[in-house]
């Protein structure tokens, strides 16, 4: 190689190279530690959360890792029932959205498809405040929807009678250090009724909000109602 383009190189490192490398690092380890964003693919949490949504996971929620790693620096609390959380599945290792419903020492049950914990009914009620055109079409099957009380969190489920479903289940115990997740979308969701309890370090983060979102049976034409919207 000669002097000339050893020159080069080195200045292309040092121009471009260097700092891209150094840009790219901070970004992957903010969201790698701190908070990231997830593409919503399935409507398994419908009507809570859409295909196409964006969300926002907050990785600070429960704990700090290492970047990169899922070494653990420090825990200040645990997932809450009700939360919404993203996790590495036990069966295939996929990252998944779901709300957790069962926490360690838990009793759980599903009699079709009302919760029970710790032999206790969960109450429901009337659903409001969802836009029902963004997931309810003539062409599909008719939905049932209600507004589900998890202790002091009250938060939207859908079921869908016409679909074959995993409408009863348990009871089972959650064992200590795992949590039992399901989706919103009842009958429609692969969740800790398939593939089991999750454990705590399978836990990535909360998903807190929903920054944007497309609408994939629209051309993905955003929903701008959407934007920037809380999960609760």
């Amino acid at each position: 190689m000669n002097e000339v383009w050893k020159k080069k190189l080195i200045w292309l490192w040092n121009e471009w190279i260097k700092s891209l490398l150094i840009v790219l690092v901070t970004v992957g380890g903010f969201r790698s530690a701190i908070a990231d964003w997830n593409d919503v693919p399935s409507g398994s949490m419908k009507p809570t959360i859409l295909e196409g949504d964006r969300i926002v996971v907050n990785k600070l929620a429960y704990d700090l890792k290492v970047p990169f790693t899922r070494w653990r620096l420090a825990r200040w609390t645990s997932p809450q029932r009700g939360d919404i959380v993203v996790l590495f599945s036990p069966a295939d290792g996929k990252r998944l959205v779901k709300r957790v419903v069962g926490l360690p020492g838990d009793r759980l049950a599903l009699r079709n498809d009302r919760l029970f914990i710790n032999e206790k009914p969960v109450r429901y009620g009337p659903l409001t405040g969802i836009e029902v055109s963004d997931f309810q079409h003539g062409d599909r099957p008719a939905r049932l929807l209600a507004t589900e009380k998890l202790g002091d969190r009250n938060h939207p489920v859908m079921i869908t009678p016409e679909l074959p479903a995993m409408r009863f289940f348990g009871p089972v115990a959650v064992p200590d250090g795992q949590y039992f997740v399901m989706g919103d979308n009842r009958d429609e969701s692969g969740d800790s009724r398939v593939f089991g309890f999750v454990a705590k370090d399978a836990i990535v983060g909360k998903a807190t909000a929903v920054a944007a979102s497309v609408d994939p049976s629209d051309h993905y034409l955003p929903r701008w109602r959407r934007f920037l919207r809380s999960l609760n």
